[in-house]
């Protein structure tokens, strides 16, 4: 097999020139192909990524009922509160662990809507809706009582029911986390 070799002038390109591009251009296109999938196993799951985050359509929970959602892994409570019970709420301003008016435990425009963790901040029961001496929830683990913004009234429990962080991105929907 004859090979014609092409020689350059004055620095011009060689066919050899060109395999050993060619041969290095492969080699850190391989080098990628091999380093690529080390590196992106360490990027976060799908499955965990997909639970960083949820949206929650407010319209599904009518006035004076709480819906409970899953976030997590611990359980979420959405209240819409009553023209009654936010009645309440304004004349005890200043309650709970730490001292929180209701106006810091909601957000601006929708403070008929409450958002907190269902998690007693005691032990982690599930506090029970409706129930306890302030309208609010009752751990039945130990007897904390929570009123109807989530702050802690009488109990054990050292601290406010948690608020996680959310935000309208509508009217009618969150995005909790």
């Amino acid at each position: 097999m004859a090979e014609s070799v092409v020689e350059g002038e004055g620095g011009d390109a060689t066919r050899r020139d060109f395999i050993h591009i060619a041969a290095g251009a492969a080699a850190v296109g391989a080098g990628a192909m091999v380093v690529w999938p080390l590196i992106n196993q360490m990027n976060p799951a799908a499955d965990t990524l997909a639970l960083a985050s949820i949206e929650f359509d407010m319209t599904k929970v009518q006035e004076g009922q709480q819906v409970v959602i899953k976030w997590q892994g611990k359980p979420v409570f959405v209240r819409y509160r009553s023209a009654a019970e936010l009645q309440k709420l304004q004349a005890e301003p200043n309650e709970g662990k730490p001292v929180q008016p209701d106006s810091a435990r909601t957000k601006e425009g929708h403070g008929q809507y409450l958002v907190v963790l269902g998690n007693c901040t005691h032990l982690g029961c599930v506090p029970t809706f409706g129930t306890g001496d302030y309208g609010g929830w009752f751990c039945p683990c130990h007897g904390s009582h929570y009123d109807a913004s989530g702050r802690i009234r009488k109990g054990p429990a050292p601290l406010n029911l948690v608020v996680p962080e959310y935000e309208f991105v509508s009217d009618t929907r969150i995005k909790i986390g």
